[in-house]
């Protein structure tokens, strides 16, 4: 099975997903615009590179697909271990878990770049709760 057709195919569902969601809101136009359009505006330019995509995979030689299921265990791990630490420590020791796990999922494994993006999360998390005020229960 071709790897680069299947990614188009799977980028082309989600885009139909979430344009056919957007038609639960109004979708108003473009001076007046309702919720509902802006995930329609977006949904059908990924629909356009997902179309894009499939025309090409047609032409390129075919990658065969390899699924990796140790990576895609690492990832979901992550996950929950993200909501498992959030609900017994807060959500900063849950970011922290979230890198560090995702982190062994990558080619290679540094301590010091999963530190550095777990710091920049956490930012961007004093962020949202300062400046949207969002109460995400940082502590």
């Amino acid at each position: 099975m071709n790897r680069n057709l299947v990614r188009a195919l799977l980028l082309a569902g989600l885009a139909l997903g979430f344009g056919a969601g957007s038609f639960r809101y109004s979708i108003g136009d473009l001076s007046d615009a309702g919720p509902g359009l802006f995930p329609l505006m977006i949904s059908t330019l990924l629909l356009i590179v997902s179309i894009m995509m499939i025309v090409r995979s047609r032409y390129d030689a075919a990658v065969p697909l390899q699924i990796g299921w140790r990576r895609i265990s690492l990832v979901l791990g992550g996950l929950v271990g993200f909501v498992l630490v959030s609900k017994a420590l807060g959500v900063l020791a849950g970011i922290v878990a979230l890198v560090f796990i995702t982190g062994l999922a990558g080619t290679s494994y540094s301590w010091r770049r999963n530190l550095q993006v777990s710091l920049a999360l956490i930012a961007v998390a004093f962020a949202m709760q300062s400046l949207l005020g969002l109460n995400i229960g940082l502590y």
